[in-house]
C-alpha cells in the first residue's frame, strides 16, 4: 500500500514538474506587444533652452542683451522696460519660482522626453528632434504645448499640479490637465497632429476616428503609459467604458450618430466634459471624450485587421479606416 502511495507522489509530481516547465516556456515565449519596440540603439538628441530661467533672472543691465539673442521670443510692440516690469509683476514670480520648485533642472522631463522622441523615430526615422524651450506663459492654459517644426515650447507654469491655487477657478475634468506627468502626453500629442493631414472632418465617426488615430500613435510613442492616462481618466473612469463599450455604439448606431454631422455630437462626446451626454440618468458615473475613446478602439481593429504601418495609418481617411477596422465593439 505504501509502496502505491509513492508511485502516486512520483506521478503526481512529475506531472506537476511538466506543467510548471510547460507554463514557463509559454510565458518565456510569449509574443511582444504592438507596444513593445526596442528603442536602445536609437539617438535622440535633447537640446533644451531654459528661457523660463533666462527672462525670470534678467535684469535691467541683462535683458538688452537677452532681447538682442533671442527676438523670436519677444514679439514687437514692447521696450525693454515693458518687459522687465512685465518679468518683475507680483504674479509672474509666483509663477517663476513655484515652477522652479516643480521642476527643478529638468532633469525627469528630460528624460520622459528623450524617451518620447526615440520611440517617434522608431515609427518615423526622418523626424527631427525639435529645440525645446521651456517658459513661463502667465497661465496661458490654452497654449500648453507648442509645436512648430524645429521648436518645441512648454508653458510650465501650466502644469504645476491641479491642486495648485492657480487653477482653482477650473472645473475639475480641466484641472487634471496641470499636472506635471502630462507634459509628455501633450507633446507628444503634438507631434502626432503633425503627422496626420489637417483636414476639418464633418460625420461624427470621423470625428472620433481622427482623434482616436491621435491616441494610437501617442499609446506607440509612450508605450509605459496606460490608456487610463493617456484618456485623462480614472480607472473607475477606464473600466467604465470598457464595460459598455458595446452600449455605447448601439447608441450610437441607434440614434443614427455614425454619419451625422450635427455640432451637438462635438459637445457632447468629443470636448472636454466632467462627462458625456447620452441623456440616460446614469450619465454622470461617464468620462468625457468617450466618442474619442470609442474611436480609439476602432483603429484600434483597423490596424488588428490590416497590415499597415504608424504613418500609413495616421495618412488614411478616417472614413477608410471605419470601412476596413471590421470594428465589433465588447459586450
Amino acid at each position: 500500500m505504501q509502496h502505491k502511495f509513492q508511485i502516486m507522489l512520483q506521478i503526481i509530481f512529475k506531472y506537476t514538474y511538466f506543467i510548471l516547465i510547460t507554463l514557463i516556456i509559454l510565458v518565456s515565449c510569449k509574443p511582444k506587444s504592438l507596444n513593445d519596440v526596442d528603442v536602445s540603439k536609437i539617438k535622440a538628441e535633447i537640446k533644451v533652452l531654459r528661457f523660463d530661467q533666462i527672462f525670470g533672472e534678467a535684469n535691467e543691465q541683462t535683458l538688452p542683451q537677452i532681447m538682442a539673442t533671442y527676438p523670436l521670443l519677444f514679439p514687437e510692440g514692447r521696450t525693454a522696460s515693458d518687459w522687465l516690469a512685465y518679468k518683475n509683476d507680483t504674479i509672474f514670480q509666483e509663477l517663476y519660482q513655484e515652477s522652479q520648485k516643480v521642476f527643478g533642472n529638468f532633469k525627469k522631463e528630460k528624460k520622459e522626453l528623450d524617451n518620447l522622441f526615440k520611440h517617434v523615430k522608431y515609427y518615423y526615422p526622418a523626424f527631427k528632434e525639435p529645440e525645446i524651450i521651456t517658459m513661463i506663459s502667465n497661465l496661458d492654459v490654452e497654449n500648453q504645448v507648442f509645436y512648430a517644426d524645429s521648436l518645441l515650447f512648454i508653458a510650465l507654469d501650466t502644469y504645476l499640479g491641479k491642486s495648485k491655487i492657480y487653477y482653482a477657478d477650473a472645473p475639475a475634468y480641466v484641472q487634471k490637465n496641470f499636472e506635471p506627468n502630462r507634459i509628455s502626453i501633450d507633446v507628444a500629442t503634438a507631434i502626432a497632429y503633425q503627422t496626420s493631414p489637417e483636414i476639418a472632418y464633418r460625420m461624427f465617426v470621423e470625428r472620433i476616428i481622427a482623434q482616436g488615430k491621435m491616441k494610437y500613435a501617442v499609446q506607440l510613442f509612450l508605450p509605459e503609459l496606460s490608456e487610463a492616462t493617456i484618456m485623462g481618466y480614472t480607472d473607475t473612469h477606464l473600466e467604465w467604458v470598457q464595460n459598455n463599450e458595446f452600449y455605447m455604439w448601439q447608441y450610437f448606431m441607434e440614434k443614427e450618430y455614425i454619419y451625422n454631422s450635427d455640432r451637438d455630437l462635438l459637445q457632447r462626446f468629443i470636448d472636454p466634459a466632467p462627462f458625456s451626454k447620452f441623456y440616460i440618468e446614469s450619465d454622470t458615473e461617464s468620462p468625457g471624450q468617450t466618442g474619442i475613446w470609442i474611436g480609439w478602439q476602432i483603429v484600434k481593429s483597423y490596424m488588428a485587421n490590416n497590415q499597415v504601418s504608424l504613418p500609413e495609418m495616421m495618412a488614411t481617411p478616417p472614413i477608410d479606416i471605419f470601412n476596413r477596422s471590421k470594428y465589433k465593439p465588447k459586450k
